[in-house]
């Protein structure tokens, strides 16, 4: 009687065994794969529901206010940094002036058009527009003032570097060469 049921008892382990291992089969080769999709569609549906909310959100009257505010600041604070193509002339008076006030002497200013070092680049929107400065101060402090206010000039005038020549014994002038820099806005043709 042993024996029958170690038989039954053997073929139930088998059975057992061979549908788990194809159970375990099934849900590797069938089941998984379509979990990591469910999981990939579970993604992308959230990535298109929140595309459809700020879609929506976008149409409503307040959002077109708001981002019309956003547009206009980022526009001002645009203006701080690049100069309009018709403006770019009035720059070299307005370095002189600032130049005039902090009384330099022997002041020269001129344009250069180097873009090897263009931080601009390939812009389709601006450009760089370089400016060589030189002139005679009698201290560091005079200098350290013009410098301070080149650099806070609106629209920011990027000072790319410099170089002070000291004065022979007997005068008092030394001489400061500058390179200087700013943005331009170019003219967009229509």
């Amino acid at each position: 009687m042993k024996s029958i049921y170690g038989k039954y008892f053997i073929k139930l382990i088998l059975t057992w065994a061979s549908c788990s291992v194809l159970f375990f089969l099934v849900y590797m080769f069938v089941l998984g794969p379509q979990e990591n999709n469910k999981k990939q569609l579970g993604k992308q549906l959230v990535e298109k529901k929140r595309i459809y909310n700020s879609a929506l959100n976008a149409t409503q009257k307040e959002t077109k206010i708001q981002l019309g505010e956003q547009i206009q600041q980022l526009r001002d604070k645009l203006k701080d940094f690049v100069i309009d193509f018709e403006d770019s002339a009035n720059l070299t008076f307005d370095i002189s002036q600032i130049a005039g006030g902090k009384k330099v002497s022997s002041f020269n200013i001129e344009s250069t058009k180097d873009n090897s070092k263009s931080r601009a680049g390939s812009n389709k929107y601006i450009f760089e527009n370089h400016i060589n400065v030189s002139f005679l101060t009698a201290d560091f402090n005079q200098f350290a003032a013009l410098l301070n206010a080149l650099e806070r000039h609106r629209p920011v005038i990027f000072v790319d570097g410099f170089s002070i020549t000291r004065a022979e014994r007997g005068n008092s002038d030394h001489k400061v060469d500058m390179s200087l820099s700013v943005f331009v806005k170019k003219t967009q043709d229509s």
